[in-house]
């Protein structure tokens, strides 16, 4: 069974996703996480809230997400956890139970993985663009006063494959959730690639 964490963000395989935890029932499910050195799921909340009002209130969750693997974590303020993750592999939820103190967990079946596609000739302007945003932000991030925050694209940067660039201006764009909800349960980063691109170009980004 799968632990679902519910979040007004969608979560792509390959994502960085930095969390500050304080619900009890998220830090221990963080605590069994680092433990068991086992991953948790990520799902768009689809009904309800982030942060309980009452004990054992639960969100409900999109049925597709993306499971999260711990790469980091510390607790400066007592009480409040931060941790760094990983977006790894998309599942679809079969079945769930909420515990007594609201914490989903989930039967869940995998997607495969997005098979590695090459850009085509006419999606190069996303690249140029995605090229652009990260020389940008290391740019940002190269003053100190941004050390102690974490870089929001993993590398390496896989920029000949469409998914993971599809995936990554996902990411940054200011598309509204529930669209890239569906763009992350589309199968195949090329279809997805195309979308984004048709976005760009309504919106005059390229």
């Amino acid at each position: 069974m799968l632990p679902i964490f519910p979040l007004n963000t969608v979560l792509f395989p390959g994502g960085v996703l930095p969390l500050r935890v304080f619900e009890t029932r998220y830090m221990d499910m963080v605590r069994d996480c680092l433990k068991k050195e086992q991953r948790f799921g990520v799902c768009l909340i689809q009904q309800g809230v982030e942060v309980a009002r009452q004990p054992g209130e639960s969100a409900s969750p999109e049925a597709v997400g993306c499971t999260a693997e711990i790469t980091d974590w510390d607790m400066k303020d007592m009480g409040v956890l931060n941790i760094r993750t990983l977006g790894v592999e998309r599942f679809r939820i079969q079945s769930r139970v909420v515990q007594p103190n609201g914490l989903i967990l989930a039967q869940v079946e995998m997607i495969p993985f997005d098979p590695v596609a090459p850009i085509e000739s006419e999606r190069l302007s996303c690249v140029k663009l995605l090229a652009s945003i990260i020389n940008e932000l290391e740019q940002q991030f190269s003053d100190p006063q941004s050390a102690h925050k974490i870089f929001p694209i993993n590398s390496p940067y896989e920029m000949a494959d469409a998914a993971w660039v599809a995936n990554r201006l996902c990411e940054v764009l200011p598309i509204p959730l529930r669209a890239k909800q569906r763009l992350m349960e589309l199968e195949g980063g090329t279809q997805r690639l195309e979308i984004v691109d048709t976005y760009l170009r309504q919106h005059k980004i390229v």
